[in-house]
């Protein structure tokens, strides 16, 4: 994820540590661990923690945000299997929209089953993004699977184009989503690759102006009668899933396949902003050659928004580094969308650089999908095809950076993240 973001916008600040940081200077350090609040072992070979530090320019462009420059230093702490078990990115960018943002990003791996993420971010105009994620999958013999995410964040270039499938360009206007919540979940594993997962979600959205004073405020444009949740709202949904798996890696699987079936009601009664649905169901597969040099990787998802005054950011959205790379985030919005990616990651090769074994990737792909009313009142002439090229570098197990580039009909679109997509 590289902005924490938003890693995924929501933790996307720290952006190419891994697709250009490792080409630049850097230096290897052993810290003893009663320095870190860590208890001596007696190991010798675990007494010290291996620390690589990159320093680097922070290069990122995005079709909602614009340019952004500046730069970061991380640190990489690692075990003596020579895996990341820690990552620390202090950084300061630059962007014309946004002015000077500092922020700290910081991921603790400290065992397989246990990770922790968090961001703090804070910008001259508009945007702030304060972020903890958390993952606990070693409870009741490793067959319980807790997650957690609490956010605090405004985004001064959220867009709105309109309804449906042919939101003309020429309607965009900006607004800034200031908005705080949480989702929690459990997981509960049934046999060897099933699982159900029941969990909460809420979400308090406040609609202010942006930051792009050239673009029309959504408000001058859009009425509450047209736009529901245009004057804010709250969102408070349970959700409930059964998801099937046979991924050889959560977070960098190179075989297996994957799908869910998601049930979300939103209740009023809860403090949400009404009545109304989600329906979800997504598969993924990946197909390895020549020992995993070369994955083909699909993905299909199709999710369906029921109910009256259902909030304009709460319904079937599509846009952005997960979907339609092709466009920026909420680019299209309707009661329902069908999406399909489909992509081959190629390894080009592997390389260790100041201690740190990368393997480095090429990926041409396609996204193509819709919104529209229904799934039965699809029409082919509402597909977008995105074209595009991603490059990546990957820190086994658990660490991912990429750029993507995807072409729509609105021009070209480019992404910096961390994770992969899907």
């Amino acid at each position: 994820m590289l902005t924490f973001f938003s890693l995924l916008r929501p933790i996307w600040r720290v952006r190419l540590i891994f697709c250009v940081g490792l080409l630049l200077a850097g230096c290897t350090s052993y810290i003893p661990r009663e320095n870190v609040n860590l208890a001596p072992t007696g190991n010798p070979y675990e007494d010290t923690i291996k620390v690589v530090t990159i320093p680097l320019p922070v290069i990122a462009a995005s079709p909602n945000e614009g340019i952004t420059s500046g730069g970061l230093t991380a640190f990489l702490g690692h075990n003596r299997r020579e895996e990341v078990i820690a990552m620390l990115a202090p950084q300061v960018n630059y962007n014309e929209n946004f002015g000077v943002t500092a922020s700290l990003y910081g991921a603790f791996y400290p065992s397989p089953e246990r990770n922790l993420e968090f961001n703090l971010s804070q910008s001259d105009r508009v945007n702030q993004d304060y972020e903890l994620r958390v993952r606990d999958t070693s409870l009741l013999g490793k067959k319980l699977e807790l997650n957690g995410f609490f956010f605090k964040m405004v985004d001064g270039s959220s867009r709105f184009f309109g309804f449906n499938a042919k939101s003309p360009e020429q309607k965009e206007t900006n607004y800034a989503n200031d908005e705080f919540g949480y989702t929690v979940s459990a997981g509960y594993q049934i046999g060897t690759h099933y699982q159900v997962t029941v969990g909460d979600r809420y979400r308090n959205v406040n609609i202010r102006h942006g930051a792009f004073s050239q673009l029309p405020y959504i408000k001058d444009k859009f009425s509450s009668t047209d736009v529901p949740g245009i004057d804010g709202f709250n969102t408070h949904a349970l959700r409930i899933s059964l998801s099937y798996s046979t991924l050889d890696n959560r977070d960098t699987p190179s075989y297996g396949g994957y799908t869910r079936i998601s049930f979300e009601p939103t209740i009023k009664e809860l403090g949400g902003a009404g009545d109304y649905r989600h329906y979800e169901v997504e598969a993924k597969g990946y197909i390895p050659l020549d020992k995993a040099r070369f994955i083909s990787v699909f993905r299909l998802m199709y999710n369906q928004t029921l109910g009256a005054d259902v909030p304009f950011m709460e319904q079937s959205i599509l846009g952005g580094e997960s979907t339609l790379r092709g466009y920026g985030r909420n680019r299209f919005i309707d009661n329902s969308f069908f999406l399909c990616n489909l992509e081959e990651r190629i390894r080009l090769f592997r390389w260790e650089v100041f201690g740190v074994t990368a393997d480095w990737e090429v990926a041409p792909f396609m996204d193509f999908g819709a919104v529209m009313e229904s799934l039965d009142k699809a029409s082919y002439a509402n597909f977008e095809f995105n074209p595009g090229i991603g490059f990546r570098a990957i820190v086994r197990p658990n660490i991912i950076g990429r750029i993507d580039l995807g072409v729509g009909k609105d021009g070209p679109a480019v992404f910096v993240g961390l994770g992969y997509p899907f």
